[in-house]
């Protein structure tokens, strides 16, 4: 049986190019759509207000914009 946090937040397997930042990025995506799907459930049933849920999730997007700039766009450069 799974535990109350794989329950809630579920994680697909990755089918792209396994890289750091690709693998990295992808979970910071489920991530967001994970909590943008709790956020939009809460302002349904009417536990939020609807301004407050937009401010939540574009919170959450500029995070997850700023991920894909750090990882995808400008990855680090490896060590040698």
């Amino acid at each position: 049986m799974p535990s109350k946090d794989e329950f809630f937040n579920p994680m697909a397997s990755y089918q792209g190019q396994p890289t750091l930042g690709n693998l990295v990025f992808n979970a910071n995506l489920q991530e967001f759509a994970n909590r943008v799907a709790i956020i939009c459930a809460l302002e349904t049933g009417g536990k939020i207000h609807a301004e407050e849920a937009y401010q939540e999730i574009r919170s959450i997007w500029k995070k997850l914009k700023e991920s894909k700039n750090n990882l995808l766009d400008h990855p680090p450069v490896p060590e040698e």
